[in-house]
């Protein structure tokens, strides 16, 4: 009672008494009503939509020097190589918005070589009707968007190397074969729907990631577009030795999938570019 009264002065209440008894009760922990965290459950991400453009003159090319030396693989084969090559891009939790196939159709004409005077008839030659069943064929995949575009034909061209040899005085004009000249044939307007198609769903968000199957920089206008606009930009060159640095410098990620085997290459299967947008 002596101590309790301490706390009292001429019937008051001291205030310092409450700062003893502050000091003097120990601290109790305190208990927090918290779940335990259940390894069990799985991590869930949002499915994305996925849009793959294909550049086909380069996919051709770089498909050929890969997986088709021998020029061997038929149009159907070629077409089912690409729809699995886009799903791979694409994965099983995403959504696939479209696949976009940009290419020409092969030239339909008939010329006569400059130096054997003979006809030749382009519309009859192993890759124009390769190209023709290609086309066809993609025609019937599912959710597949065919870009044609159209060919300048110039005129018969001496190849560069025959050029070299000629201003070198190691060759005479007389002296030129049919093979040391070409027929100048160039694509028209691959390169602006491309772009036109980049910036559309970019700029209307009917995706959230644009793959594309290319290896040109006349694209980074585009692709910088779209990295502005919040898009994941990834760039695939089916394992390019060389790719431009202009090119490179503005995409969210390199990334190749084999087909058939994983091809022995100077870049890597992934890699993540960490450079931020300008």
């Amino acid at each position: 009672m002596a101590s309790a009264c301490s706390f009292f002065i001429m019937g008051m209440l001291d205030p310092r008494a409450f700062l003893f008894y502050l000091i003097a009760t120990p601290m109790l922990p305190v208990k927090r009503n918290r779940q335990p965290r259940r390894a069990d459950i799985p991590c869930i991400t949002t499915p994305i939509k996925v849009a793959v453009l294909v550049d086909g003159g380069y996919f051709l090319k770089r498909y050929n020097a890969l997986y088709n030396k021998g020029r061997s693989n038929t149009p159907e084969t070629v077409a089912n190589d690409i729809y699995r090559l886009a799903h791979s891009h694409v994965g099983n939790e995403n959504y696939l918005y479209r696949i976009f196939y940009y290419d020409c159709l092969p030239l339909d004409k008939r010329v006569h070589h400059p130096l054997s005077h003979v006809c030749i008839n382009f519309a009859t030659s192993p890759l124009s009707v390769f190209k023709k069943s290609l086309i066809a064929e993609l025609k019937k995949k599912r959710k597949v968007a065919l870009r044609l575009g159209t060919l300048k034909t110039s005129d018969w061209q001496i190849k560069p190397d025959a050029v070299k040899m000629l201003f070198k005085k190691e060759k005479k004009f007389e002296d030129l074969t049919e093979q040391d000249v070409i027929y100048e044939v160039r694509q028209k307007g691959i390169d602006m729907k491309i772009g036109v198609d980049i910036a559309s769903m970019a700029l209307k968000r009917f995706v959230d990631k644009i793959v594309l199957v290319a290896g040109d920089s006349d694209f980074v206008p585009a692709a910088k577009l779209a990295r502005r606009e919040g898009i994941d930009f990834v760039l695939d060159a089916m394992y390019a030795p060389h790719i431009e640095n202009s090119l490179y410098e503005h995409i969210d990620g390199l990334k190749s999938f084999p087909l058939y085997r994983k091809p022995a290459a100077s870049t890597p299967l992934e890699n993540n570019n960490p450079n931020e947008e300008d």
